[in-house]
């Protein structure tokens, strides 16, 4: 009985690996490029997507500069009509050379993932390819305690892996929207901009963590060692949550802000160590 089981165990895997292949551990392009997975599904035109949303934020951040510059300096019914226009002029071209330069700028923060996530994978040692066919044979030769060990090993990894697919998505929508966000530079507090980049440093950050324990589980289970394996992976989905505690700024309580920001310094001056 035990030998019918790990023998459907067996196929399941094969069937799964198969399906997925090289996907399995190819989540950092899924993440930060999903619209070249979906191309390759014939699912596409975001680029002119994205171009609609440039056009509009642009279109925006004009008019909320005409508007704020006739209220205070004609009208005086908003901000200091004292205070020196260069101001207005400073922030209406820093929300400009946001928008239109952020693709350059989101293209160095990929690059940046994907070489930091290298570098630290190097740096424990988990660079090497996984594989896969050695794992199955190791079931096929194995007991049934590692063969369902395994099998929930990977049902567990689908659930991160459609993770990594739903940060692709988001991220997908934050680089979309943010010309939007910049009209939010015009504003003295900055608007929804602040709260825009953080997510974005947040989905970035949770991105190379993420990788790096799936590794980390993999590396586990091939060595042997399932249940560390499991353990990373457990970790890797509840990542989010783990470091929203740390990146999500509170509303409404400077200090609050100032402890957040604090902390964001702290994790960054240590990763850099």
């Amino acid at each position: 009985m035990s030998k019918l089981i790990i023998l459907l165990i067996t196929e399941f895997l094969e069937g799964y690996l198969d399906t997925f292949g090289d996907k399995l551990l190819n989540v950092v392009s899924i993440a930060l490029y999903p619209e070249k997975v979906m191309f390759s599904m014939n699912v596409g035109g975001f680029d002119d997507v994205s171009k609609i949303f440039l056009e509009f934020g642009i279109s925006m951040i004009v008019l909320k500069f005409l508007k704020k510059g006739f209220e205070t300096y004609i009208l005086w019914t908003d901000g200091d009509p004292d205070a020196e226009p260069v101001g207005l002029l400073i922030n209406f071209f820093r929300a400009m050379a946001i928008a239109l330069c952020f693709g350059v700028m989101y293209g160095w923060l990929a690059n940046i993932i994907i070489d930091g996530t290298d570098r630290v994978l190097n740096a424990i040692g988990l660079s090497t390819d996984i594989d896969f066919s050695s794992l199955l044979a190791r079931i096929v030769n194995g007991r049934i305690f590692y063969a369902v060990f395994t099998l929930v090993f990977f049902i567990v990894y689908l659930i991160l892996y459609i993770q990594f697919i739903g940060k692709g998505i988001q991220m997908l929508m934050l680089r979309i929207g943010l010309p939007l966000a910049c009209v939010g530079l015009m504003d003295a507090d900055k608007g929804v901009f602040k709260t825009y980049i953080q997510k974005l440093l947040q989905v970035s950050l949770t991105l190379l963590v993420q990788v790096v324990l799936t590794k980390l589980a993999f590396t586990f289970m091939m060595g042997g060692d399932s249940l560390w394996g499991l353990a990373a992976l457990i970790m890797g989905i509840r990542t989010p949550r783990f470091l929203q505690e740390f990146l999500v700024l509170p509303e409404g309580n400077g200090i609050s802000n100032i402890y957040s920001g604090a902390r964001i310094f702290q994790m960054l001056k240590f990763a850099a160590r």
